[in-house]
């Protein structure tokens, strides 16, 4: 696959940035059995990851702004372009030395979102996206799943925890849901459940309370791959609202339906 110029420089700050993560990550086993724990030092895991992306993809495009989850807003020169990035998508898993986290890059020109990078350094899985170009993983183009019976689907979901979320809402969509599907799963890194839709390793995803930096680059991809992308209500808020539900054409419409009738 050849890519564009701006992918290229999307990659190359994703693959620098997960080289720390990933020495970092080998070192949190270690710290597991430490009374401190490892909680501070994956907390600065994510800082340097933050650092080194922000400084690659200045280098390449200096003037545009960047948002990212541990150092806010950055506005640049150029008011057009921002770069929305998570350097740790999945912090509790690797936290845990569970190896399902990534690095998401996204970009967006004037409010929508033109350009996706979502880096698992430990799988070695990069899917990338451009707007009108397609999604691919490892340069193998990506589409969704083509199921169309609730009954042999599996949907991702994100799960309110420890004070964050809507736990008695979440609770009445699970049981909506539940019995009507193959399987639920939760992953605990959002970026991701948005590449396995667009990869059609599950059918379909919906979470709540997510902040834009988790689904800026996951959503072109899902959409690049042939699926559709809306919040909650079937609006194209998601970044605002911060509720995602995403799936081919019939497992969107039906999981919109069930998240509806569960409130």
């Amino acid at each position: 696959m050849l890519r564009s110029a701006l992918l290229n420089v999307m990659v190359a700050a994703a693959r620098k940035a997960a080289r720390s993560l990933t020495r970092d990550f080998r070192e949190v086993e270690k710290l597991q059995v430490s009374v401190k724990g490892p909680g501070n030092f994956v907390s600065a895991a994510d800082h340097r990851a933050e650092a080194i992306l922000r400084e690659e993809l200045a280098k390449a495009r200096p003037g545009y702004g960047f948002l990212g989850e541990e150092g806010g807003l950055i506005a640049g020169s150029d008011k057009t372009h921002t770069w929305i990035v998570d350097p740790l998508d999945g912090t509790t898993n690797f936290l845990h030395g569970i190896p399902q986290f990534c690095i998401s890059i996204g970009l967006e020109r004037q409010g929508t979102i033109i350009a996706g990078v979502i880096y698992n350094p430990i799988a070695d899985e990069l899917f990338t996206a451009e707007r009108g170009k397609g999604a691919f993983l490892n340069d193998q183009r990506l589409r969704v799943a083509a199921r169309r019976d609730l009954g042999e689907a599996v949907f991702a979901c994100g799960l309110p925890h420890r004070g964050r979320g809507d736990l008695a809402l979440f609770r009445s969509e699970f049981e909506a849901i539940q019995d009507k599907v193959a399987g639920l799963r939760r992953f605990g890194a959002a970026a991701l459940d948005l590449a396995w839709v667009a990869a059609g390793r599950v059918d379909a995803y919906w979470e709540r309370d997510i902040s834009p930096w988790d689904i800026a680059a996951g959503l072109l991809l899902v959409r690049e791959a042939g699926g559709f992308v809306t919040d909650a209500s079937g609006k194209d808020t998601m970044m605002q609202t911060g509720s995602i539900v995403a799936g081919n054409e019939i497992m969107h419409h039906e999981l919109l339906k069930l998240l509806k009738g569960a409130k």
